[in-house]
């Protein structure tokens, strides 16, 4: 099988600065070749300012950057990707009505002769023998639109391998996964790395980074705090530098005080999901757990109106609701945050204010006409107790880090003094420092005698923070675990093998 020449890289004291904000401070930062290069640290460590100077989109103020020992200068991304350096950014950027081989040559069809004349037969073989080289699942003709997250962080990277990039830099290239398809891709690089290709990984999953990183660097606050070898540095290790604290503090401690039942649901069923029964107490944090495609999100879904019951009943505080539709929910009192924030939870490009309002401004007595002065003052409240990092009222959604865009949510239902209090993957795509407020936050709003439903893909997380754990397989629930009584295989278990429901 034929390998990729590896390729090595030095940034040496790379120093970034934004006005007066020093992103960068004197950064080195060396990428061994045919190596996986985990790169962590906090949002706001100073990650993707150093990656966009590698990938030319910011020019350093000083420091420099060396390819295989040779000073080189980016002043713009096609400079980088001229060295053979591609990154592979969070949000795919692929044409979904364009097959595979149409996206992977992209802007480099194989011509036919003439300009504009494609040769597709040629752009197909092509594609088919990089497919095969790199050992992927593809097929050239397929429909992007058809295909898995996965496959499609797959055709992203195949995009860079036909631009002969021997490094690859991925930026949270499993934040969105399922756990089967998170491992699908963690072999992935496994397999580019025994190629001879050189990765630079940015991951806030610490499990996958010990799994996969060769060599681990650390920043915080634009400077690095620890590089070295992967070899016995530990998650507690990691979590220590990143963020100045040890691990036993990653779980904030809950005294747990539940009081009687304040939600539950008796048999309900949507096309999606079956006969589901589940209770949760007041105060009481629940867990729920399954593989992709169990129907988690569809329980969710169906609790908040936005799937509609075939059979069953709703009830909180011991009365029957009807709830038809997220507004009826609002108004029963269920809170739901969605597990993608940017898509279906923020109106990104509208202002943080507005964000936080609009599903309960009748409950703010604002239905029909807006006070700004109050709203901004009701807004400015809730943003300080949840210490969101702002540039004010009026600033669109889409400039906050993902943990603080998870709290500008938080503080959305914090206003809608909800009952029930619905996460959907509450920590994905934040860092460990965020994910701790979440937690803390999850824990006052339980103090507080809400009842709190969390769905989570990270199992460390569902038994770090919870009560109970209900597991879900096929649409129905195959377990129902007392936290602090069960463990990572026993719900896995459940979570895969056929189990009859359960009782809750």
């Amino acid at each position: 099988m034929t390998q990729t020449s590896p390729f090595s890289l030095q940034m040496e004291g790379i120093t970034k600065s934004f006005g007066p904000v020093k992103a960068l401070q004197n950064v080195t930062f060396s990428l061994r070749p045919a190596t996986i290069h985990a790169l962590v640290g906090e949002n706001g460590a100073g990650k993707s300012t150093l990656m966009k100077t590698l990938a030319g989109v910011h020019l350093p103020d000083s420091g420099r950057i060396l390819v295989n020992g040779e000073p080189v200068v980016f002043r713009e991304p096609a400079d980088s990707l001229r060295a053979g350096i591609a990154m592979i950014h969070q949000e795919l950027a692929l044409a979904e009505d364009l097959s595979v081989m149409e996206n992977i040559f992209l802007g480099v069809y194989p011509s036919r002769g003439f300009p504009g004349w494609v040769d597709f037969k040629k752009m197909e073989n092509a594609a088919r023998e990089l497919i095969e080289r790199f050992s992927f699942d593809l097929e050239p003709r397929a429909l992007v639109s058809k295909l898995s997250t996965a496959e499609c962080q797959a055709v992203e990277i195949l995009k860079a391998l036909a631009r002969n990039s021997k490094i690859l830099v991925l930026d949270e290239p499993t934040s969105s996964l399922s756990e089967k398809d998170a491992s699908r891709v963690v072999d992935t690089l496994k397999n580019l790395r025994s190629k001879g290709l050189s990765i630079i990984y940015i991951s806030h999953r610490l499990e996958e980074v010990k799994t996969l990183a060769d060599d681990i660097t650390v920043l915080r606050d634009g400077s690095v705090v620890h590089s070295s070898s992967a070899a016995g540095f530990t998650i507690e290790d990691i979590v220590r530098h990143m963020v100045g604290r040890p691990l036993s503090d990653y779980f904030p401690k809950r005294e747990s005080r539940l009081g009687e039942t304040s939600f539950r649901l008796e048999n309900i069923s949507t096309n999606k999901i079956r006969e589901i029964d589940l209770e949760i107490k007041s105060g009481e944090v629940v867990g729920m757990a399954g593989l992709m495609g169990a129907g988690r999100t569809e329980v969710a879904e169906a609790i908040f109106g936005i799937d509609t019951l075939s059979t069953g009943k709703v009830y909180l505080n011991g009365k029957q609701v009807s709830i038809r539709s997220p507004q009826e929910a609002i108004r029963s009192g269920i809170a739901f945050l969605t597990e993608d924030r940017k898509r279906t939870g923020l109106c990104l490009e509208l202002a943080c204010s507005w964000n936080v309002t609009l599903p309960v401004l009748d409950r703010l007595g604002m239905a029909s006409f807006i006070n700004p002065d109050r709203e901004e003052k009701i807004v400015t409240g809730n943003i300080s107790r949840l210490h969101i990092k702002w540039k004010g009222p009026k600033a669109p959604a889409s400039s906050l880090s993902g943990g603080n865009q998870q709290k500008l949510l938080i503080a959305r239902w914090l206003l809608a003094e909800a009952k029930l209090v619905i996460f959907d993957e509450p920590t994905r795509g934040i860092d460990v420092g965020a994910k701790r407020e979440v937690y803390e936050w999850l824990n006052l709003l339980a103090g507080e005698g809400k009842a709190i439903l969390v769905i989570s893909s990270e199992l460390p997380e569902l038994l770090g923070i919870t009560d109970r754990i209900l597991v879900m397989r096929h649409g129905a629930l195959a377990g129902n675990l007392v936290t602090k009584n069960t463990n990572q295989e026993e719900i896995m278990r459940l979570a895969a093998l056929d189990t009859p429901k359960v009782a809750t």
